[in-house]
């Protein structure tokens, strides 16, 4: 990937949390980072824009001061942009390798807080985009535990994180971008991958016999077994060294991967960037995972 690594940040605890994952992935893979700061009230006749401008200047400022200590390999550049969050995020994305945002944490329904911007960006972004649960960065841990009660008042805590990276896979529409991303991000952190593909059989004919149920059923989990194994095995050979365990799972493909997936270092779906007739969207699958998987989510457009 040529094109920089893209945060949408706006001085926000999740935002820094955001741009410190993407700090490092910066370093990973060796690209520089662009810290985007966009106003929706970007009219110059506004009241005290001048002084909100300038405020966020400041978070950009120290922002780009922190990562370059913490980083100093990366290049970190900070810009403002006079437009909507949304447009200017998905103008970057056409020439970002990566978008990433951060989330404010989990609600009373235990789900990720995933503001319009984000969702606007998640459904229509050319490039891949992460989703960072704001918890998910160490440093940010105490601001906010806040976030993240039952609705009983009690902490919500994730499982602990598994150094993994998982990846869900639709076998009707595996997408080559989806597969060589997971793959890359694997290998690149030097971390086992497991693929995920969630299936449901075919009600069975109610007048068929008990036995031919059975044998049908095996018959049907074999072939999306070998499905599954004939989609990752031309990726397997481009990365001989990763680790990569195939994973077939019965049930519905959202829950099913949510339950599965646990807390890896990092979440890939895809989402298919054709627009249906109500415009781009989440499908199920990617929306379950950025609004309830504890772990940063990628969601990767492909054809």
């Amino acid at each position: 990937m040529a094109g920089p690594i893209t945060v949408g940040f706006d001085g926000s605890p999740q935002s820094l949390a955001a741009a410190r994952w993407a700090a490092r992935e910066a370093e990973l893979r060796g690209a520089r980072l662009e810290l985007v700061q966009a106003w929706p009230w970007a009219a110059p006749h506004l009241l005290a824009a001048d002084d909100a401008v300038a405020e966020g200047r400041r978070w950009l400022n120290h922002a780009e001061t922190e990562l370059r200590a913490m980083l100093p390999e990366v290049e970190v550049t900070g810009t403002q942009i006079p437009a909507t969050a949304v447009d200017t995020l998905l103008e970057a994305s056409g020439r970002a390798s990566m978008v990433v945002l951060g989330s404010r944490g989990l609600g009373m329904l235990r789900g990720f807080l995933v503001g319009s911007v984000s969702q606007h960006v998640l459904a229509r972004a050319s490039c891949p985009v992460v989703l960072v649960r704001a918890r998910d960065e160490p440093a940010d841990r105490t601001a906010d535990e806040a976030a993240d009660k039952t609705p009983d008042g009690t902490p919500d805590e994730p499982a602990e994180r598994t150094a993994e990276v998982v990846l869900g896979l639709d076998l009707d529409r595996p997408g080559d971008e989806v597969l060589g991303f997971a793959f890359e991000a694997a290998a690149l952190r030097g971390m086992p991958l497991r693929v995920i593909h969630c299936w449901r059989p075919p009600t069975g004919d109610e007048y068929r016999s008990f036995t031919a149920i059975a044998g049908m059923d095996e018959e049907l989990t074999a072939g999306e077994q070998q499905r599954l194994a004939d989609a990752i095995a031309p990726w397997r050979e481009k990365y001989p060294d990763l680790e990569v365990s195939p994973a077939l799972l019965r049930g519905s493909a959202a829950a099913t991967l949510v339950e599965a997936a646990g807390r890896p270092d990092l979440l890939v779906v895809g989402r298919r960037s054709r627009r249906g007739a109500l415009g781009s969207r989440l499908g199920p699958v990617a929306h379950a995972a950025v609004h309830h998987v504890h772990s940063p989510v990628a969601v990767v457009p492909h054809g």
